[in-house]
């Protein structure tokens, strides 16, 4: 047998309503709303986190743009700085390599291909720490990061 939830009086299976209060029965409320505070993304600290990483430093802009939290902030800033420096490398080694025959082609092309295993490397292991929570720090970067982010509490 159920129980009224407004009254407390007994209610037979399957009613709809309550005989004494007429209370409706057996209808569960609806779940709250939640509304994200301004200035975050709508996710969870430690996805934005995350997404900051997902298409380097793209994704590292766009969450440095509209999400403020400084956990958020610090990973955006750090994909930026990490990914646009692996950028900028590889693009100043395809000037510097490209016109040297076969010998400038060989070696843009083994340090193109480093520089590209270091990144696929550090995209795994930032978007990792950063899903777990952790403010893991990239030797160089991280200050930067820092700078960029404003100051980091967390």
């Amino acid at each position: 047998m159920a129980y009224c939830g407004k009254c407390g009086s007994q209610v037979p299976e399957g009613a709809p309503f309550c005989p004494q209060c007429g209370a409706q029965v057996g209808v569960a409320p609806p779940p709250p709303v939640a509304i994200s505070p301004a200035g975050t993304s709508g996710l969870q600290e430690n996805v934005a986190g995350l997404l900051s990483y997902l298409l380097g430093w793209l994704t590292g802009i766009i969450f440095l743009l509209i999400d403020k939290r400084p956990f958020v902030r610090f990973h955006a800033a750090q994909s930026i700085v990490v990914f646009g420096a692996l950028t900028i490398i590889r693009i100043i080694l395809s000037f510097a390599f490209l016109g040297g025959g076969v010998i400038g082609y060989s070696i843009w092309g083994l340090l193109s291909t480093l520089i590209w295993v270091l990144g696929l490397i550090l995209w795994i292991v930032l978007m990792v720490m950063a899903y777990q929570g952790k403010m893991f720090e990239v030797p160089i970067a991280a200050p930067i990061a820092k700078n960029i982010a404003g100051s980091v509490r967390v």
